[in-house]
């Protein structure tokens, strides 16, 4: 997993973004995963990647459906950077780490690995943006959710 330098720390610090404690996600690779070459096909990483930030909501405490009914927003990935570093095959078990390193107004960004017996296989940074479930135009994410993100870690 990528390390974030002193630099780095002190700059979020400066800028009130909090880094976030790391949240972990099992997932088994099936068949229908791999590509004819017998690897995971790769836009499979990015449903492996959602998957565990839908599960780090639901474990603070927010189901998908109700962020959409009750509080009218939903998030969606704004912007994406991935290094593919090694490649997973059937029958593997990977670990999906999430860390949520920036928290703004109508954002977030993680930091988010892909790995096997501990080598990373794929490095992501992930900006999610919050939006109204209207009209898709960005919102400020609301207050009860900002408060359990700042409150968990």
């Amino acid at each position: 997993m990528a390390r974030l330098s002193q630099v780095d720390l002190n700059e979020k610090a400066l800028s009130k973004d909090a880094i976030s404690q790391t949240f972990s996600w099992p997932i088994r690779v099936y068949y229908e995963d791999t590509d004819s070459g017998g690897v995971v096909y790769h836009a499979n990483y990015l449903n492996f990647m959602e998957r565990a930030r839908t599960e780090w909501l639901r474990a603070l405490g927010f189901e998908q459906p109700m962020l959409k009914t009750e509080l009218g927003i939903i998030f969606v990935v704004h912007s994406m950077n991935i290094t593919f570093k090694s490649p997973a095959f059937f029958n593997d078990m990977l670990e999906i780490k999430s860390q949520r390193i920036k928290l703004g107004f109508g954002s977030m960004e993680f930091l988010q690995t892909i790995i096997r017996n501990q080598q990373v296989l794929l490095e992501a940074t992930v900006k999610l943006a919050c939006v109204d479930t209207i009209n898709f135009k960005p919102v400020g994410i609301p207050t009860v959710v900002k408060n359990k993100l700042l409150n968990n870690e």
